[in-house]
């Protein structure tokens, strides 16, 4: 392994790992689905003049980027089933041009001056899945104070809602709208469902510090309701309708099917969702 080949950097005496795993998205809300791939962010929190102990030395940066390299090729191993998962890596700091694994430095200075709101509220739904205890507790805490940023609401439902319909308008694209129902991206379903309550936090999060506690939309959504944000009734059917949804996708993903359904399936969740969004996102 690394630390047989080239030594540890961590020095002497210290008993942190100084590395952690993000989950992003499903993993991250604690909602895998049969056929969820792994949105993974790596960090590290050593100076970049650490260098590992061995004959072989590399510096720290090196060090984390050949363990994340690893990370991957185990969790993208074939097996005689197929492949384990699939792994995806670009939500980290400028994407694919980024670095495989961030310092914490420079990964808090991304998210407080460059990230678009979008890559904020890809935030909402990310949780060290692990690694060393306290950098992930660093992470919660930046988590946090990104969540709560002061801004302009205006702003920020307006980009909001153009970075949904631009997602619906590429990922819809070709298909036949009149005769099926994509669970995840129609209007009504489960994106608009995971929008509105990304939104929710990054609106409200300022003046009600508890809707950063959770990843995962169910207990956002309950979170909402707890600080009168969101009504107890328009809570449960949102929740009910979000189950519905999840529940229909995974049978389909069983049986190895797409996320699609009759056009009058799941009718009344629909138009739950879809009046939901309109007197949230789009009333003035």
């Amino acid at each position: 392994n690394l630390v047989d080949k080239h030594g540890s950097p961590v020095p002497a005496g210290d008993d942190h790992r100084h590395f952690v795993i993000l989950g992003y998205g499903k993993l991250g809300g604690i909602e895998l689905g049969y056929s969820s791939d792994l949105d993974l962010v790596f960090l590290h929190d050593l100076p970049s003049n650490c260098v590992s102990d061995g004959e072989r030395a590399l510096d720290a940066s090196t060090f984390f980027t050949r363990l994340g390299q690893r990370i991957i090729h185990i969790l993208t191993a074939t097996t005689r089933l197929g492949d384990l998962y699939e792994v995806d890596m670009r939500l980290r700091p400028s994407g694919n041009s980024g670095l495989l694994v961030s310092s914490f430095t420079a990964f808090s200075d991304y998210q407080h001056s460059q990230a678009w709101t979008w890559e904020h509220q890809a935030l909402v739904r990310v949780r060290a899945v692990a690694g060393d205890e306290l950098l992930a507790q660093k992470f919660v805490n930046l988590r946090a104070d990104i969540l709560s940023k002061t801004r302009d609401i205006l702003v920020l439902k307006d980009e909001v809602v153009k970075m949904r319909q631009k997602m619906r308008d590429h990922l819809l694209s070709g298909s036949d709208k009149n005769a099926e129902f994509d669970l995840k991206q129609g209007a009504g379903g489960i994106v608009d469902i995971e929008f509105m309550v990304q939104y929710a936090v990054l609106a409200w999060s300022q003046q009600h510090p508890p809707l950063t506690y959770y990843t995962d939309n169910i207990r956002i959504l309950e979170s909402l309701s707890e600080q009168g944000l969101i009504s107890a009734v328009d809570t449960r059917t949102l929740i009910d309708a979000y189950k519905a949804f999840r529940s229909q996708a995974h049978r389909l993903s069983l049986q190895e099917q797409k996320g699609l359904i009759a056009d009058t399936a799941l009718g009344t969740e629909r138009e739950i969702v879809s009046r939901f969004w309109q007197q949230l996102m789009l009333s003035p």
